[in-house]
């Protein structure tokens, strides 16, 4: 059983060094983008910026169907336990350990399985890149085919996902051995240049005159995509070499002296990843839902608009709500993993809902605090930031209203990561039809709002909300299936907030509704502020027995990577 526990640990600690470095990541890429932003923004008109939003969906959509199922097929393997060693260390005799230098047969062909198995994606996403780059060309409208470089946009977005694509088997490399640092380097390095280049294009644009359109975007990617390259090639050099597998394509060979370019830990994650495949297709749809209904059923202007909500009001979301989801996911996929035998340890099972809940618990706080400020405070920072071109009623209160929008996304990144994790073949494919289900309604919805109800932007944030919450139905009931069949249970009171916490929630909507605070002026921003802090120190006073528990596994945290960390020559 201490065999189990010091994994347990082992996989507890990798995941929240990974997210941390995660959060770090997409901190400091934000902060980039949103200085770049600012710029951009107020020499941009909104039509523009919604060709560049179809252009961002142009590309995510080649990079997800490409990789997103074999990503999700490969993290199901079990985690690499002892990171990589980038230098032979010498022991007291000068000599190098044994231990150090022999790598195992199986971890060998494990690795250069996955890395193998990477490359699956390259292939599907020059399938995609065609596809998708034709039907882009071919279904776009007069206003959008019309505007500058429109055509050498396309192609440019096209090479660069090929690019990123290409880099896949230096991202299993480091989710398989948790190089979470080197991650991190060539993340924010690809993220600062991204900025920079598309910031410094639009800026010469501009000085100089000329209208070129979404093309200082589209170099954005080409750039992002070649940072991405060069520098995990530098941060993985010599990786290799020491744990004698090959970042290219290569054939195993085994103690038989067969030789094979799978492996027989490929096959299993081939067969899952088709599975995830179709389903993953269908989630797509539904997450890039809003993007693609807007594209056809609104004006350029309001797909402009809702661009500008979703990057900012999503700003949380992506710095911090999609590491936890991705290092969740990771370690669900290698505390839930049976390794074949159908069992489950009761002890990963306890490890994975601890995480489950404390994720969902620290989401709910964060609900509980944003629900009444979050509306009042995010069309005042808008007003500051964005300039006069978008200081409109229109777009501030679609902020606002993207607002209560947020801690949905929120649950249903948390829910399905555990959903995917989890479930198997049979399950995954039962997901799929219900995904087909969410779609309809998802579909049905837009439609009312933006069709019947011509609410435009507004109507997608209102389908969005019904979409992530009937998704958050079905997966929370998904789990407590999952932990009833395991001898374990999942109830709502384990990390929903204290009652009086939510009392106090709808009395500080009801007073900042009440005295009007939601007016671009400086007396309303003043008054929110203020009362906003004072709620902010009430909701911390009725949860600080909860608040202190994070404070004290943090703790505890940062003493275990310091004691874990060896010490230099000379100490």
């Amino acid at each position: 059983m201490s065999g189990v526990d010091e994994n347990v640990s082992a996989m507890l600690a990798s995941s929240a060094s990974g997210t941390t470095m995660m959060i770090i990541v997409q901190l400091a890429s934000r902060i980039f983008t949103f200085t770049a932003n600012q710029l951009v923004l107020r020499s941009l008109p909104p039509a523009i910026m919604g060709v560049a939003s179809q252009l961002e969906l142009y590309f995510i959509s080649i990079l997800f169907f490409s990789r997103e199922s074999i990503r999700m097929a490969i993290q199901r393997q079990p985690l690499q336990l002892k990171p990589l060693t980038m230098y032979s260390h010498k022991d007291s005799t000068g000599t190098s350990p044994k231990k150090s230098n022999d790598v195992s047969e199986a971890r060998t062909i494990a690795s250069q399985s996955v890395v193998n198995m990477s490359y699956l994606s390259l292939a599907l996403g020059f399938l995609f890149a065609l596809a998708f780059a034709a039907s882009y060309v071919q279904l776009a409208s007069r206003e959008v085919s019309e505007l500058p470089y429109y055509y050498a946009s396309v192609i440019i977005t096209s090479i660069a996902s090929l690019m990123e694509l290409s880099t896949e088997p230096f991202f299993t490399v480091v989710q398989q051995y948790m190089l979470h640092r080197q991650r991190a380097v060539v993340e924010m390095s690809a993220a600062f240049v991204k900025s920079l280049t598309t910031c410094l294009a639009c800026a010469w644009a501009s000085r100089a005159g000329h209208s070129i359109g979404v093309l200082p975007f589209s170099i954005g990617y080409f750039c992002y995509s070649s940072t991405l390259i060069c520098g995990y090639m530098l941060a993985l050099s010599g990786v290799t070499d020491a744990q004698k597998f090959s970042m290219l394509p290569t054939k195993i060979k085994s103690r038989d002296r067969s030789e094979y370019f799978m492996g027989r830990f490929s096959w299993p994650m081939i067969g899952l990843s088709t599975n995830v495949f179709f389903q993953s297709v269908i989630k797509h749809l539904l997450t890039q839902g809003d993007s693609m209904m807007l594209a056809t059923m609104t004006s350029l202007e309001d797909q402009g608009i809702y661009a500008l909500a979703s990057n900012y009001g999503g700003l949380l979301a992506r710095v911090f709500f999609q590491p936890i989801e991705e290092s969740s996911r990771t370690l669900f996929s290698s505390l839930l993993n049976s390794g074949g035998s159908g069992h489950l340890r009761v002890k990963n099972i306890d490890a994975a809902k601890t995480q489950l809940t404390e994720v969902l618990h620290a989401y709910s706080l964060m609900a509980i605090v944003g629900f009444p400020l979050g509306p009042v405070l995010a069309p005042q920072l808008l007003r500051l930031l964005g300039g006069r071109i978008w200081a409109s009623p229109k777009i501030s209160s679609l902020l606002s209203l993207y607002c209560y929008y947020i801690p949905f996304l929120a649950f249903n990144g948390i829910s399905e990561a555990f959903v995917s994790s989890a479930a198997n073949s049979t399950e995954l494919r039962r997901q799929a039809v219900w995904m087909g289900v969410f779609s309809a309604c998802f579909a049905s919805a837009a439609y009312l709002f933006l069709k019947v109800g011509a609410l435009g932007a507004h109507g997608m944030v209102y389908a969005n909300i019904v979409n992530m919450a009937v998704r958050i139905v079905w997966s929370f009931s998904f789990i407590r299936k999952f932990m009833s069949r395991h001898g374990s249970g999942m109830a709502i009171a384990e990390f929903s907030p204290r009652p009086l916490t939510c009392i106090a929630s709808v009395t500080m909507s009801i007073v900042l509704t009440s005295k009007g605070l939601y007016a671009l002026d400086i007396y309303s921003t003043r008054d929110a502020l203020i009362l906003g802090a004072m709620y902010i120190l009430i909701v911390s006073y009725l949860e600080r027995k909860s608040l202190f528990i994070y404070y004290t596994k943090a703790r505890e945290l940062v003493k275990s990577k310091t004691s874990r960390t060896p010490k230099s020559k000379g100490e």
